[in-house]
């Protein structure tokens, strides 16, 4: 536990909980990376961790440390959001600044987690299978685009870290994506929508196959995601890419009606449409395959939607205080 760990996006929704899984492990000599100062926000004011930087002051860090003081580099920093237009923003920040990590990881000796995304299947047309051949999947947005870039890239380079993974989040959701905005799960705002009118909407079905709000997605509750990074820190599986999900598709009504239960309200859903700028991209079916990650005795999903919600509602959402620390939930 000497050697420090490094989490970028530490001050986002996933790496502000692996900061908080880390800590609950007794990690906490931890570097927080991000491009959102503390002062602007601060999801990590309940948690422990030694030093906050900038993602520009990461690299220069680095080259100043000796060989083996980092063990990890947990790299969840990014530009998330599906509907950024700039590539050169996307491509600077999600595709070349993973590739300096990695440069950088095997000369001074230390392993990589990073996140790549479910977007890089686009609309599902190879499947969900962390096995596929990223060459050949087609990503729907510009965001996606750019991840699969590096997913590509990391298959051909020629030096690599000793152990390195790459993450597939599929629908995450749980505390500390309270910032998030527009690109915050249906679990956050159905929580806000009902409890200020007691209802919730929901996109209708534009596919004939799929009635309203059985639209079917993955959704995995974030501490399944954290429990699982640290998993793999411990276990060191093989090297590769794999999926993050629960591996079982549920529909929009299910996840809807968790929050309703949780609340002890009846279901209230009202039905909008898609926007017809989104309609040609919106996906009804994803469901992550499991199954290379099962292989390796890693650790199934612990949290079904009903148990994640009822945690997400009654310990975190529903409490005076937002953020998130070691006493609450399990």
């Amino acid at each position: 536990m000497d050697s420090k760990i490094i989490v970028t996006g530490a001050n986002g929704f996933i790496g502000s909980v692996i900061v908080w899984e880390l800590n609950k492990k007794g990690f906490t000599n931890i570097i927080a990376v991000d491009s959102v100062p503390l002062s602007e926000r601060n999801l990590l004011k309940n948690l422990q961790f030694n030093q906050f930087l900038s993602h520009t002051e990461l690299r220069p860090f680095l080259q100043k440390l000796g060989k083996g003081d980092v063990s990890w580099v947990i790299h969840m920093g990014a530009c998330s959001s599906t509907t950024e237009k700039n590539w050169d923003f996307l491509y600077e920040n999600n595709t070349l600044y993973t590739q300096k990590i990695f440069e950088l990881a095997e000369e001074m000796g230390f392993d990589v987690i990073y996140a790549s995304s479910a977007a890089t299947y686009g609309a599902g047309e190879n499947g969900f299978d962390d096995t596929t051949d990223a060459n050949i999947l087609k990503p729907l947005n510009l965001y996606g685009d750019s991840k699969v870039l590096f997913d590509r890239w990391v298959k051909t380079a020629q030096t690599l870290p000793k152990h390195w993974y790459g993450l597939k989040f599929f629908n995450v959701y749980g505390p500390m994506e309270y910032h998030k905005d527009s690109m915050a799960s249906v679990v956050f705002k159905s929580f806000h929508s009902i409890k200020s009118t007691g209802k919730m909407k929901l996109f209708r079905s534009h596919n004939p196959d799929y009635k309203d709000g059985e639209q079917l997605r993955d959704f995995v509750y974030v501490k399944d995601v954290s429990r699982w990074i640290v998993e793999l820190m411990e276990k060191k599986p093989e090297n590769g890419i794999y999926n993050m999900g629960f591996g079982k598709a549920r529909t929009w009504i299910d996840l809807v009606s968790s929050v309703f239960k949780s609340l002890n309200l009846p279901n209230q859903i009202d039905w909008m449409e898609v926007p017809a700028d989104i309609r040609n991209q919106y996906q009804y079916f994803t469901e992550a395959k499991m199954n290379r990650w099962l292989a390796q005795k890693m650790s199934p999903p612990q949290w079904s939607i009903e148990d994640g919600v009822k945690d997400y509602v009654q310990n975190y959402l529903n409490t005076s205080d937002p953020y998130l620390n070691s006493k609450k939930g399990k």
